[in-house]
């Protein structure tokens, strides 16, 4: 029997070269960040922020950009399943985040604001959008589902009385026919 031809094969996740996912991981439960020495102190004020609104942020900051951005999240990501909580990688032209606990919609509008070409405030940016008001996507839902099921319910409610008045009319039709007509 011929081997079946698979239409789509996913990559294998992965990071960029010469990233030590390990290391990270430790300098990131250490102090929150990884990062070159001369970014660490103002990317923890920016970590020491997000906690402070109770994210777990973890930054790490990757010096050349990789081959495609999907690695940087995939870094994001093979981090955060070793230490969870929030974590976004910022390279000079690409940005990567997972997160355990925020939406991947806030993430997104997040990362929207990092393309700084400085990371200290791409990582403040990233913060405000984590801790600034968001949509209230769960209201906004239940409101829609409220207004559609009110109007299937005026709708069948409609339908209803239409009926009801049809069939009187017949009656009434019927019984005026009968009153009317010879024997």
């Amino acid at each position: 029997m011929p081997e079946p031809i698979l239409a789509f094969v996913p990559l294998l996740a992965d990071v960029p070269p010469g990233i030590d996912v390990d290391d990270i991981v430790a300098d990131v439960a250490a102090t929150g960040v990884s990062a070159p020495a001369s970014l660490e102190g103002d990317l923890q004020s920016a970590v020491a922020r997000a906690e402070e609104h109770g994210i777990d942020l973890s930054i790490i900051v990757v010096e050349r950009d990789p081959r495609h951005d999907s690695q940087l999240r995939d870094l994001a990501t093979a981090v955060g399943a070793e230490d969870g909580g929030t974590v976004l990688v910022l390279s000079p032209g690409q940005v990567g985040s997972f997160s355990d606990s925020v939406s991947r919609v806030t993430l997104e509008a997040g990362q929207d604001r990092t393309y700084t070409g400085n990371p200290v405030l791409a990582a403040d940016n990233f913060v405000d959008t984590l801790v600034g008001p968001q949509t209230p996507w769960t209201l906004i839902t239940a409101v829609v589902i409220l207004i559609v099921a009110g109007c299937g319910a005026a709708t069948a409610f409609a339908k209803v009385r239409r009926r009801a008045r049809a069939e009187e009319s017949n009656r009434v039709q019927s019984t005026t026919r009968e009153t009317t007509e010879p024997h």
